[in-house]
């Protein structure tokens, strides 16, 4: 198979899933303990339709994100069905990062029904975060 075969096989069956509305569904729906890749369209729904919803907002150049990441990756498998976790990049989505107020990076905020619950800036301990969320997860 050539490399301009390969490139018109997968532009074909990406063609396909958003023909078929399928590639949206997708991205909200990341796997079980795997934190799903938000966007400035995409934060919003996630948001309001997962009960506990953490996201971290992040940068690829940040060494504090890079630090963070592997905590807040286990914390998505420890915690899938109970808290949905998310990922946004605030370089590549602007809007709801000055909506927030993202001034330092990483920093988590967590959603309760929709609406902001807590905030934690910078690269902060495992059990910080994880007490953090236990307590809104108790107030459920």
């Amino acid at each position: 198979m050539t490399e301009d075969s390969e490139l018109e096989t997968i532009r074909q069956r990406m063609m396909n899933e958003i023909a078929a509305g399928r590639r949206n569904e997708a991205a909200m729906q990341a796997p079980g303990g795997v934190p799903v890749t938000l966007s400035d369209s995409s934060f919003d729904s996630f948001v309001r339709d997962n009960r506990i919803a953490f996201v971290d907002f992040w940068a690829p150049w940040c060494g504090p994100c890079r630090m963070v990441a592997p905590v807040v990756e286990a914390l998505a498998s420890e915690l899938a069905g109970k808290v949905a976790f998310g990922k946004l990049n605030v370089d590549d989505n602007p809007v709801k990062s000055a909506q927030f107020g993202i001034m330092s990076i990483p920093t988590m905020m967590v959603f309760r029904n929709g609406k902001p619950a807590d905030m934690i800036v910078g690269a902060v301990p495992r059990g910080e975060i994880l007490s953090r969320l236990n307590r809104l997860m108790a107030g459920q």
